[in-house]
């Protein structure tokens, strides 16, 4: 296999880069690539190399690059009219939201479409904070919820909170991490019992109401981490007995990508559906759009007026109602399950007693022994024609989510670079 090499030019587009972008403004690999374009599970830099992409834009490609019917949709609404705002009546909008709320799991559900995940569960802590009358909400420890203001306050790893302030007096509970921690050595019904105990009595110490509690069912940003299935639907009992309500954070879990459900929240389904789901991601497979399904009490808890600019705007709406019917017309959910399989059997099979093998479908994490072997093994990927992605509280983590069109042989195919790739880290 030959190593792919960067492109000269890039150092200087990089350089240019550095000088009017943020300097936290993070890239990855030592020397950055620019992605020109893609097709299938594959793109190519602007050297012409070509990459196996087993990262989608982080998890943002989900069925895959230049989906025909996609492309169609939004040229086509592209030639007619790009944006209007919500101010006005749209068909491709309402269309959506009744999908999207048939989808939810949640009875009567209403919809609104944001730009972003980070929007999104912004928006979810107003509608909860507002609804319960309180600022206090209750987070899980290694969580990530976005880059606002408020979403940083319930974020619970430290490497993607770059401010203490927060308009929110947040609580963290154990529960997103099943491998580390104090109990990592209980039995999962241990497990989930100890977590209860904590959620108990954290509540008991709360002053006053609490809003909500806020969960991915797999945590992203953490290293596709989780608790064991069901330890939601227990915390759940407890939050009903107390009136708090449950957000799922499901921008990086939803649209299948777990393969043994459509929203990750259903691995936790016993005590019901959450009252509050946020979506984003691949949703429009690429066009910026995210959205919060709530109950209809909650939704319209709102007393001030408010509108959205871009959220469900025309373009991004079609596109996502294209993605949608081909994501079930063509059963991606199952394909993410039978391929997923395959791809978590091979890496089991070639990968070292050192590394743990995190999540399920196509969206498994490998837990390293430091982030100096994640870094080094991601540049050993790229090297090797490899696209995948980073995480963890310390950076210690692999994240695997390629498009959910992947096929078998590709799969078989990128978990031998990603193993080559660990055996020349040293892993």
């Amino acid at each position: 296999m030959t190593d792919r090499q960067p492109f000269p030019d890039a150092a200087a587009l990089r350089a240019r880069h550095r000088e009017v972008l943020p300097a936290w403004l993070a890239t990855y690999y030592r020397d950055p690539i620019e992605l020109t374009h893609g097709e299938g599970r594959h793109v190519y830099d602007s050297a012409g190399n070509r990459y196996l992409d087993f990262f989608g834009g982080i998890l943002t490609t989900m069925t895959a690059h230049a989906l025909p019917e996609v492309a169609k949709a939004v040229a086509e609404q592209a030639g007619r009219i790009l944006h209007t705002s919500t101010l006005y009546l749209s068909t491709p909008m309402v269309e959506l939201a009744e999908q999207i709320a048939g989808l939810s799991g949640i009875p009567d559900a209403k919809v609104f479409f944001t730009t972003s995940g980070t929007e999104a569960n912004e928006l979810a802590l107003m509608l909860a904070t507002t609804y319960r009358r309180s600022n206090q909400v209750l987070a899980l420890r290694n969580s990530y919820h976005g880059r606002s203001f408020a979403t940083i306050g319930v974020t619970g790893n430290s490497a993607w909170s770059p401010t203490a302030l927060s308009p929110l007096q947040t609580l963290y509970v154990h529960g997103g991490v099943r491998a580390g921690g104090p109990f990592a050595r209980l039995t999962d019904e241990q497990f989930t019992a100890a977590c209860v105990a904590d959620l108990e009595d954290l509540l008991g110490q709360a002053e006053g109401t609490v809003a909500a509690l806020i969960a991915e069912p797999i945590q992203g940003v953490g290293g596709f981490t989780s608790g064991p299935d069901g330890l939601l639907a227990a915390f759940k009992e407890v939050l009903d007995r107390h009136g708090v309500l449950w957000i799922s954070d499901e921008v990086q879990t939803g649209w299948g990508r777990t393969g043994d459900h459509f929203w990750g929240w259903q691995a936790h389904g016993q005590a019901g559906p959450p009252d509050v789901l946020t979506f984003a991601k691949g949703i429009a497979n690429g066009m910026s759009m995210g959205g919060v399904v709530a109950r209809p009490e909650v939704m319209d808890c709102l007393s001030a007026n408010s509108i959205s600019t871009f959220g469900g705007s025309p373009i991004t709406c079609v596109a996502a109602l294209a993605n949608l019917r081909h994501l079930l017309e063509h059963d991606l959910q199952g394909n993410a399950k039978r391929v997923g399989a395959v791809l978590r059997e091979e890496l089991a099979a070639g990968v070292g007693p050192t590394v743990e093998l995190r999540g399920r479908g196509l969206m498994l994490g490998l837990g390293l022994r430091d982030a100096q072997t994640a870094t080094d093994t991601l540049e050993h990927a790229r090297a090797l024609g490899l696209l995948i992605g980073k995480g963890g509280r310390r950076g210690d983590a692999l994240r695997i989510a390629p498009p959910l069109s992947l096929t078998a042989t590709e799969a078989r195919e990128g978990a031998g670079l990603l193993v080559e790739a660990l055996r020349r880290a040293g892993a």
